[in-house]
């Protein structure tokens, strides 16, 4: 009986060099994740680089603008005075009925 108990054990697989190697299956799984993750996240990144670009360009055009705006405020402000219509047309050479225009020349 102690010859049939010994027989009847089952003996261990021996080892093939087929076998799947999980821990490299399962790095390169994580390394292809990763390599996934990373292409998806380019596009939004490139993008936002793209509307950082165009927001520094946008007020910079911005500022042009409200200096122009300041400008022209002025200018409103200097022909809505008092005598700016006769200052404009003395500029224009432009003279009263009734008075002599004189002609200075070099």
């Amino acid at each position: 009986m102690a010859r049939s108990a010994v027989a009847a054990r089952p003996r261990p697989r021996a080892r093939t060099n087929s076998s799947i190697q999980w821990h490299k299956v399962g790095r390169l799984a994580l390394l292809f994740t990763l390599f996934v993750i990373v292409l998806l996240y380019i596009r939004p990144v490139a993008h936002w680089v793209q509307q950082r670009s165009t927001a520094a360009h946008s007020q910079s055009d911005l500022r042009a603008l409200q200096r122009e705006h300041d400008r022209l405020d002025a200018r409103l402000n200097q022909l809505s005075g008092t005598g700016a219509i006769e200052r404009e047309a003395r500029k224009m050479g432009m003279v009263r009925r009734g008075e002599r225009p004189y002609v200075v020349l070099p």
